[in-house]
């Protein structure tokens, strides 16, 4: 056989060729790119369900926790497990399920100047009404004291006979349980103008948010309530919350709900009365996910403790018609003035047993001169709400049984504009 000879040019090529395909090149190799892909996405899933661990743990919520790490395939989440039953293992149990205290509060106001100047509604604001700034001041107050946000259905709820009983919360030894609850919830037409927060409106995010107009007619969208602003703080700090509780609202309809004039036999003219409904139904939807708990405090904010009976059944069919379609069905009954059915005494009678069928296991009045009282049946659960307001920072200064130091110091809470 006989060869050629090759320049060094040639050879050079040559090698340069041979190196060149002993490379690897990712773009010829599918698979490897797949499999960083797949590694990647798998991280990324890891990282999402580490979070929701995490989120459940700071909720104290450490039996959800465990059984996401135990339930994973994941080597990394499984081994949060022991740290997480050791942490578990260092809860208490809260001594007095009888005696956690409850707080209630009215809408927010905003702009002190509107609310509190020289017309009809001030001192109604300035007796009933907390301030934005008293309000966050607050919250952190009630923080820094260890309270802790739980839904009454967590300490006391039905057995298995349907009886009520109480039931155990597990906190740390430095944590204090505490409901929270706002009263109409309607942003009502009276208020229009006065520095309130106008409705409750759901963002791309679905997250709730207070649309606000200001005195020059700008509209913000954001935190201007009790509401909005309770779930921003609990985003920042999560341990200001029992397995996610958020609070009670409790809800009239002769004004419609979230500031939507939701109600037909109110607003019979109303050409987009289904398209307010629709909203304030995804609004109440939405709060719901959110872990807020919704209650009815009648349908016309009616004195349930003195009304006659034709009135009391009137009033609760139109809860049932036009605001139970919104929120859905409730459980809870929160008095309007506090006006009980029956004072401290148990509860009997027409208006109780009429309450007990129309399907209301929970009823809240209010005393503003104790710190936490409640009441227990087989069939019911009770409990009284102190006022968070006006009148109740008056009677602290006084001296008048006070009874919010507990939670908050009111001389350093209360806003100047007062």
């Amino acid at each position: 056989m006989k060869f050629t000879q090759m320049t060094a040019a040639t050879l050079l090529v040559l090698a340069l060729v041979g190196c060149s395909s002993e490379q690897p090149n990712p773009a010829a190799d599918p698979s490897s790119t797949t499999e960083a892909k797949t590694a990647q996405k798998e991280q990324s899933r890891v990282e999402s369900v580490k979070a929701e661990i995490n989120r459940l743990a700071d909720g104290f919520d450490y039996d959800g926790a465990i059984k996401l790490a135990k339930n994973d395939d994941n080597a990394e989440l499984q081994k949060m497990v022991s740290g997480l039953e050791d942490e578990k293992s260092q809860m208490t149990a809260w001594p007095k399920p009888d005696q956690i205290p409850h707080l209630f509060f009215h809408s927010l106001v905003i702009d002190t100047d509107r609310a509190f100047d020289s017309d009809a509604q001030a001192q109604g604001y300035k007796d009933y009404m907390v301030t934005h700034k008293e309000f966050s001041k607050i919250l952190d107050s009630l923080y820094d004291r260890g309270y802790v946000l739980v839904n009454p259905r967590d300490f006391a709820r039905p057995n298995k006979k349907g009886e009520m009983e109480y039931r155990k919360i597990m906190l740390p030894k430095d944590k204090k349980p505490l409901v929270l609850s706002v009263d109409d919830v309607s942003y009502y037409e009276y208020m229009d103008g006065d520095g309130f927060a106008s409705r409750l409106v759901v963002d791309r995010d679905g997250k709730v948010r207070n649309e606000y107009t200001d005195a020059s007619g700008k509209k913000h969208v954001g935190a201007y309530d009790v509401s909005t602003m309770v779930d921003d703080f609990i985003d920042e700090h999560p341990d200001f919350s029992y397995r996610d509780a958020r609070g009670i609202l409790a809800m009239t309809g002769y004004n419609g709900e979230f500031g939507y004039r939701t109600s037909e036999s109110q607003y019979p003219k109303n050409k987009h009365i289904k398209q307010d409904q629709q909203a304030a139904t995804k609004v109440a939807d939405a709060l719901k996910d959110e872990g807020w708990v919704f209650a009815s405090h009648s349908w016309g904010h009616i004195s349930t403790g003195t009304e006659d009976m034709g009135r009391f059944k009137r009033d609760m069919k139109l809860w049932k018609k036009e605001v139970e379609p919104i929120v859905g069905k409730t459980d809870q009954f929160v008095y309007p003035f506090g006006s009980d059915i029956a004072r401290v005494n148990y509860y009997s009678g027409a208006k109780y047993n009429y309450l007990k069928d129309q399907g209301f296991k929970y009823f809240y009045g209010v005393d503003g001169t104790t710190h936490a009282w409640m009441q227990q049946t087989d069939d019911y659960q009770r409990q009284m709400r102190i006022n968070v307001d006006g009148l109740q920072f008056a009677k602290e200064k006084d001296g008048d049984r006070p009874v919010l130091s507990e939670f908050f110091d009111a001389d350093k809470v209360i806003d100047p504009a007062r």
